[in-house]
């Protein structure tokens, strides 16, 4: 074995890294605070401080042909969208078949990794670990973090005056695991994310009333998209990448605003964000339209103040008898085990070349895995994030001048700054981004050359969903059975609903939606011409 690595954390980014190391001959020691793999996934009844939590009912916003490890689909059985239970089912798949497990030293917490004497000659670290009570420390050639970013609460109490006065129960949404507890109550529900509108929606068939609060709004979106098929089978595509980034801007704005509004008018459900043009992360939640026109769940905009028993919202409203409030108001980072001036600047933002590598580092021995967020899944952003990761670590990739990777990061915050309207965000563009990833490693589809040598399966890869196979095509870590998986991956997808045979599984057309879009103007002037 060569280089010594730890990784921090079992879930599916240190799975990815585990795997990653043993592909490019490295030695992978894995810490995982918990007794079983999968991070996230891996439901318990009550939360734990210092570990990400999940609530029960839990499904992927992900389908399960975009989510998998990109040389490892899912079974053709396995539903769309899947129930925690079912993902977790799969991640232990996964490890036993990459046969990953004895690589993993369980409930062993990290409490320290600090930089050895001679850094900046070798780029080892000091790994501090507590098991039983008992302390130990280690050296490692390289680290990768992969302990997540769902992990510590945001709180943001002192943005609401009045809050201490307020008599009932507040909680944030980590702690939230069932509804049965919330039966006949008044519930307020801070934050329209996907958290808090899944909670709102599960308690809107036990409380007595649930109120959503929100200051910017947020485009709400339907696991089923065009056609019935899963969104982002249809959603995310090279080709709507290409259109994205190349058409003028206000025609990308209209042409994004007409998607989101699809299904319903926002405006109409007080849920049009204050900026409609934005990318940020929209919420998935098939249920909040109907409970919003049932009235079994409202849409307030942000408290002004709490009473003892009511929040007054700025639009002077009040909701009255609250029982219980939940801050559904995400997470904040932090990596208690690590000096933070290694990712973060003095303004407490995270400083990360590609979302990865900390750039002002003498050595690339650490890396960040799984710190972006995007409309992708997250396996298959990690899985490529730890390819290129280990490959730096072992000295087959280098990275740019410090000077570049800040000059980079400057430029991103621009974009961050257009698309998401803050360049803080670990928001990224996910095609681009994955595409950027697999040039590093040799691993980005060449498109033309595809359509010359391979034009059926250039169709699917450009038209079709980008799915985690095009990026086991080609390069180091190559699948043989990547071709088959993309153009099966219809199949897959059709066979878990064909539960009553009535008739052959319908595929999509690759392009009619496109054509439609086009070629409607084109008549319509065609015919406004004629009739001159």
């Amino acid at each position: 074995m060569g280089k010594r690595v730890a990784i921090i954390g079992a879930g599916v980014s240190g799975l990815a890294s585990i795997r990653s190391c043993l592909e490019e001959g490295l030695e992978p020691i894995c810490f995982e605070k918990s007794e079983d793999i999968g991070g996230l996934w891996k439901f318990s009844d009550h939360a734990e401080e210092g570990r990400a939590s999940i609530y029960q009912s839990v499904f992927t916003n992900s389908s399960k042909e975009m989510m998998c490890f990109p040389d490892f689909p899912y079974p053709d059985d396995f539903p769309n969208f899947m129930h925690n239970s079912k993902v977790q089912e799969y991640i232990t798949a996964f490890c036993k078949e990459k046969n990953l497990l004895k690589y993993i030293q369980f409930k062993t917490l990290v409490s320290g990794i600090n930089k050895r004497p001679d850094f900046s000659i070798t780029g080892q670290w000091d790994v501090t670990t507590e098991r039983n009570g008992k302390k130990e420390s280690a050296i490692f050639d390289a680290v990768l973090i992969c302990s997540g970013h769902h992990v510590y609460p945001n709180l943001p109490k002192e943005s609401f005056p009045g809050l201490k006065l307020f008599k009932g129960k507040c909680l944030h949404s980590q702690e939230y695991k069932e509804p049965g507890i919330f039966k006949g109550k008044r519930v307020l529900v801070l934050g329209l994310g996907n958290s808090g509108c899944d909670i709102a929606t599960e308690l809107s068939h036990t409380a007595e009333q649930v109120m959503i609060s929100s200051r910017s709004g947020s485009w709400v979106m339907s696991r089923v998209w065009d056609d019935g098929y899963p969104w982002d089978m249809v959603f995310i595509t090279r080709f709507e990448t290409f259109l994205k980034n190349n058409l003028p801007t206000a025609i990308s704005d209209w042409w994004y605003i007409k998607q989101m509004n699809a299904k319903f008018k926002h405006e109409n459900y007080g849920l049009m964000p204050l900026n409609r043009a934005l990318r940020k992360e929209p919420v998935f939640n098939d249920e909040l339209p109907a409970c919003i026109l049932c009235g079994t769940v409202s849409i307030k905009p942000n408290v002004r103040e709490f009473t003892e028993t009511s929040a007054i919202f700025e639009d002077g409203t009040v909701f009255e008898a609250i029982d219980c409030v939940i801050f559904a108001t995400g997470y904040s980072y932090d990596y208690p085990f690590l000096d933070e001036s290694i990712i973060k600047s003095k303004n407490n933002e995270v400083i990360l070349f590609k979302g990865i590598f900390p750039p002002k580092l003498e050595k690339p021995t650490m890396a960040v895995i799984g710190f972006v967020q995007s409309l992708g899944a997250t396996i298959p952003t990690v899985d490529l994030q730890a390819r290129w990761a280990v490959r730096v670590i072992k000295g087959t990739c280098t990275l740019p001048s410090v000077t570049d990777m800040m000059d980079d990061i400057d430029k991103k915050r621009g974009k961050k700054l257009k698309w998401f309207g803050t360049s803080k965000t670990v928001q990224t563009d996910y095609i681009t981004y994955m595409d950027e990833l697999a040039s590093f490693i040799g691993a980005k589809p060449n498109i033309p050359w595809l359509f010359l040598t391979d034009p059926k399966l250039a169709m699917e890869v450009f038209f079709g969903p980008c799915s985690p196979y095009q990026f086991r095509l080609v390069g180091p870590g190559k699948w043989p059975g990547a071709r088959n998986a993309i153009l099966t991956q219809w199949d897959r997808t059709l066979k878990p609903t064909k539960t009553r045979a009535v008739g052959n599984p319908q595929k999509p057309c690759l392009l009619c939606r496109w054509v439609r879009l086009f070629v409607l103007p084109v008549l319509f002037i065609a015919v406004f011409f004629a009739l001159i």
